[in-house]
């Protein structure tokens, strides 16, 4: 909570999903695993729950990672003509384009691809590290506002939207949601299926952007936001009249996209594992707890708080 409140208050960019919401993501997609597997991934669950938002805390000390975050859909064209490989995007598009609107799907492949390799390998730092950050992009690609350039509502004097949805939502209201997603299941193409997460959750962009607009309309701003101290800091935030009358007008949105992502990170792991020949997992090694830091450099960087990329 502390995360998402003082991002609003400085108007930095807010961590996707909010670090609350990524761990539970990833927590919660170790239950759906099979029993080959979960020996293994419930025995280090810590670490895939800490180690969910390393991604975003590369963002502080990596200007590459920002990319595999998102994918602006409009400056992109229509996303069912887009290039489904990324050495045919890349000759239509060029690299540099790529790093600047985004490249979730690309990523989420790519990372699937890694998580087969050190499955492959049987190396337990590699197997946890790779399938932490393969939950947290796939996650992402979940969240409507990482699928257009008016990211933050910058476009529609909606600035704060961002965070609003995906973080402030969720800590607010998940403890009533349902996130029974049942076994995992097997992914046929992890590529196709990257790409048809990030269509799906493009669909829902107006909406996501259309009720906020609504309802900004029926509140005065002194009912939008609240203030209170929270040890030497005053904490400006959505109040929770307004975030309860945003949440009902989604109609259940963010609880179907945080299982969605649930069931979908679930999936790719089974799949990697599956697609490296099944290797048995019960004897391999168990980090101990709590997890270490992604890396030093990585979190002194975030530490300091200056992010690189775009700003939300």
């Amino acid at each position: 909570m502390k995360c998402v409140l003082l991002c609003m208050l400085a108007g930095l960019s807010c961590l996707s999903w909010g670090f609350f919401a990524h761990r539970k993501i990833n927590t919660l997609a170790v239950y759906s695993l099979p029993a080959a597997m979960s020996r293994f991934f419930k025995s280090n669950i810590t670490y895939l729950g800490e180690h969910a938002t390393d991604a975003d805390k590369r963002r502080y000390a990596d200007t590459l990672e920002a990319a595999r975050h998102y994918l602006d859909a409009e400056e992109y064209g229509n996303l069912d003509s887009m290039p489904m490989r990324y050495d045919e995007a890349r000759k239509r598009f060029g690299e540099k384009m790529l790093q600047k609107n985004g490249i979730v799907p690309w990523q989420i492949h790519f990372s699937h691809l890694q998580l087969v390799a050190a499955f492959r390998s049987r190396d337990s730092l590699k197997i946890l590290r790779t399938a932490a950050n393969l939950g947290h992009y796939i996650a992402d690609a979940h969240v409507p506002l990482h699928l257009t350039n008016n990211h933050n509502g910058q476009l529609s004097n909606q600035k704060g939207i961002h965070a609003f949805w995906e973080s402030r939502l969720p800590e607010l209201f998940s403890a009533g949601y349902s996130f029974y997603t049942g076994p995992a299941r097997y992914i046929e193409n992890p590529l196709r299926e990257a790409w048809r997460i990030v269509r799906q959750t493009r669909t829902k962009v107006d909406s996501v952007l259309r009720l906020e607009a609504e309802l900004k309309k029926r509140y005065p701003s002194d009912q939008q936001f609240s203030f209170y101290r929270d040890k030497k800091q005053v904490i400006r935030a959505y109040s929770l009249q307004y975030s309860r009358a945003y949440h009902e007008k989604l109609n259940g949105m963010v609880e179907r996209q945080m299982r969605a992502s649930i069931a979908a990170v679930a999936g790719f792991w089974y799949t990697a594992w599956v697609d490296a020949g099944q290797p048995d997992l019960q004897h391999l090694k168990h980090l101990p707890h709590p997890a270490r830091a992604a890396d030093e450099a990585t979190e002194q960087a975030f530490n300091k708080g200056k992010i690189l990329g775009r700003e939300l």
